[in-house]
C-alpha cells in the first residue's frame, strides 16, 4: 500500500498562519471550505446548528468550548498535533506521526489516538495549570473530605473567600480553592436544612461562572446541573434565580440561546410570583432579566431583548444605592452594552458604554469586564485603536480578563495581523506576551 502523505492536504501557508496566530476558529472555517463543505455540513457531522457554526467562525461565539471543538476537529479530522499547535501547546509544525486515512467528507483525512486528543483538549484555560483542572475534575467526580468541620460560619467564609479571587481575577488560586469549598458545603448539605442547600447551590453557581469564563464547559455543565438541582430542595427562589442564570450561562456557550432564554424567564416569572418585596429579590429580578434580554440577543430576537433590558433598567432603579448586590443601575448598562454589541449595532453599544465610568463598579472584574465590553463593540465598529485601549485598560486592571479569554486573546491576535502601527496594539502585545 502506497504511504499516506505525512500532511493533510489542506495543509498550506495560510494554514500555518492560522496555526501560528493561536486561530482555532480560522483554522475550522479554512479545513471547512478545503473539504468542500457548507457550514450546515459540518454542523450536521458534529451535531451543531449551522448558525453555531457560523457564530464560532464569525467570532460571535468564543473559540473556547472544548466539548465543542473536540466534535467539530473530530468531524474535520485535523490532526491532534496541528490542534494542539493552534492552542499555543505545541510547535506549528506539520504533523510527523503515522496517520489513517478516513473518507469522511469524501476529501480524506487523519485519524489519531482519541486518548491524545482528550490530553489536549483537557487544557480549556489559558492559565491555570492542567493538575489544578484535573483535581478540580476529580472532586466533582468523587468529593473529597472537608478539610475542617462543615459548620455554616465555614462555609460562608470559604464561598467568601473564592469569591473575592473571582472578583480579582485570581483564576488559578480560584480552582485551587473550588473543591474544598465544594467539599465543605456538600458535607452541611447532609445536615437536610434549606439554607445549607441554597449555600451549597450558591458555591455551584460561583464554580460554573468561573469555568465558563476560562472555557472548561463540561465541568462548568456539571456545576450548573448541580446547582439546579440543590436550588430546587431548597425551594429558595432566590437560589432557584440564581441557578437559572448559572446554567443560561452554559447554555449560551452551548449554542443554546433560545432554551437559555426560556431557562432564565421561567425563573424570573418564578421568583416574580414569589414578590421581590425585599431588595435581595429585587435586584436578583433585575439581574435575570438581564440575563434573559443577553440569552435573547444572542437568539437573535431583537426585539425581545431590547424589551428585556429595558424592564431591568426600571427595576434597577428602584434599588437601593448601595453596592451591596451584584447589579445596579450600571451593571445593567454594562449588560446593554453587551445586548447591543451581540445585536450587532455596534456604535450603539459604544454610546450606552460611554455613560459609565469603571469607578461605578466594585470589582476588579467588572471594572475590566467594563473594557472588555467596549473593546468588542470598538472592534466590531471598526475602531482598532480605540479597541486597543480598552484592551489596555482590561490589562491594567486584571489580565485574566485577557488572559484567559479566548475571545479576547482573538482581538488582539487580529489587531496585530491587521492594524500593527495602531495606537496601543504594540504595547499590547508586549503585555499578553509577558503572561
Amino acid at each position: 500500500m502506497q504511504a499516506q502523505p505525512p500532511v493533510p492536504d489542506w495543509y498550506s501557508v495560510r494554514a500555518r498562519a492560522l496555526i501560528k496566530d493561536g486561530d482555532i476558529a480560522g483554522l475550522i472555517r479554512w479545513v471547512r471550505q478545503q473539504r468542500g463543505w457548507r457550514q450546515a455540513d459540518l454542523g450536521k457531522a458534529a451535531g451543531y446548528s449551522a448558525s453555531a457554526i457560523s457564530r464560532l467562525e464569525t467570532g460571535v461565539r468564543p473559540a473556547t468550548d472544548i466539548d465543542m471543538l473536540n466534535r467539530l476537529t473530530e468531524a474535520l479530522a485535523i490532526p491532534q498535533s496541528l490542534f494542539a499547535a493552534a492552542l499555543g501547546m505545541a510547535p506549528a509544525a506539520p504533523p510527523r506521526t503515522t496517520v489513517t486515512p478516513t473518507r469522511q467528507g469524501g476529501r480524506g483525512g487523519f485519524e489519531e489516538d482519541p486518548m491524545k486528543r482528550r490530553s489536549v483538549l483537557g487544557a480549556g484555560a489559558a492559565a491555570v495549570p492542567i493538575s489544578v483542572l484535573t483535581a478540580l475534575d476529580d472532586a466533582l467526580d468523587a468529593s473529597p473530605a472537608p478539610r475542617a468541620a462543615p459548620t455554616p460560619d465555614r462555609v460562608v467564609a470559604e464561598y467568601r473567600r473564592a469569591r473575592a479571587l473571582f472578583d480579582g481575577g485570581d483564576h488559578p488560586r480560584l480552582m485551587q480553592a473550588l473543591p474544598d469549598l465544594l467539599a465543605t458545603a456538600e458535607a452541611r448539605a447532609d445536615t437536610g436544612e434549606a439554607a445549607d442547600y441554597a449555600r451549597l447551590a450558591a458555591c455551584y453557581d460561583l464554580a460554573t461562572e468561573a469555568l465558563s469564563k476560562i472555557g472548561q464547559r463540561r465541568s462548568a455543565r456539571t456545576t450548573a446541573d448541580r446547582s439546579t438541582i440543590y436550588a430546587r430542595i431548597s425551594g429558595s427562589p432566590l437560589a432557584a434565580a440564581s441557578s437559572a442564570r448559572a446554567l443560561s450561562i452554559v447554555l449560551r456557550h452551548e449554542g443554546r440561546a433560545t432554551i437559555a432564554q426560556h431557562v432564565t424567564l421561567q425563573a424570573a416569572a418564578a421568583l416574580d410570583a414569589a414578590g421581590p418585596s425585599i431588595p435581595a429579590q429585587a435586584a436578583a429580578l433585575a439581574q435575570m432579566l438581564c440575563t434573559a434580554s443577553y440569552a435573547a440577543a444572542e437568539a437573535g430576537d431583537r426585539e425581545r431583548a431590547l424589551e428585556m433590558i429595558h424592564d431591568a433598567e426600571r427595576a434597577a432603579a428602584q434599588l437601593p444605592g448601595t453596592r451591596s448586590y451584584h447589579v445596579s443601575a450600571a451593571t445593567v448598562t454594562l449588560y446593554k452594552v453587551g445586548v447591543l454589541w451581540s445585536l450587532g449595532d455596534a456604535g450603539a453599544a459604544v454610546a450606552a458604554g460611554r455613560t459609565l465610568n469603571p469607578a461605578q463598579f466594585s470589582t476588579a472584574e467588572r471594572r475590566a469586564r467594563y473594557h472588555t465590553d467596549m473593546a468588542r463593540a470598538w472592534w466590531r465598529w471598526g475602531k482598532p485603536e480605540e479597541t486597543a485601549q480598552a484592551l489596555l485598560g482590561a490589562h491594567h486592571i486584571a489580565p485574566a480578563e485577557i488572559r484567559d479569554r479566548a475571545s479576547m486573546r482573538a482581538i488582539v491576535t487580529e489587531l496585530s495581523q491587521r492594524h500593527p502601527r495602531a495606537g496601543g496594539v504594540r504595547e499590547l502585545l508586549t503585555l499578553t506576551r509577558l503572561q
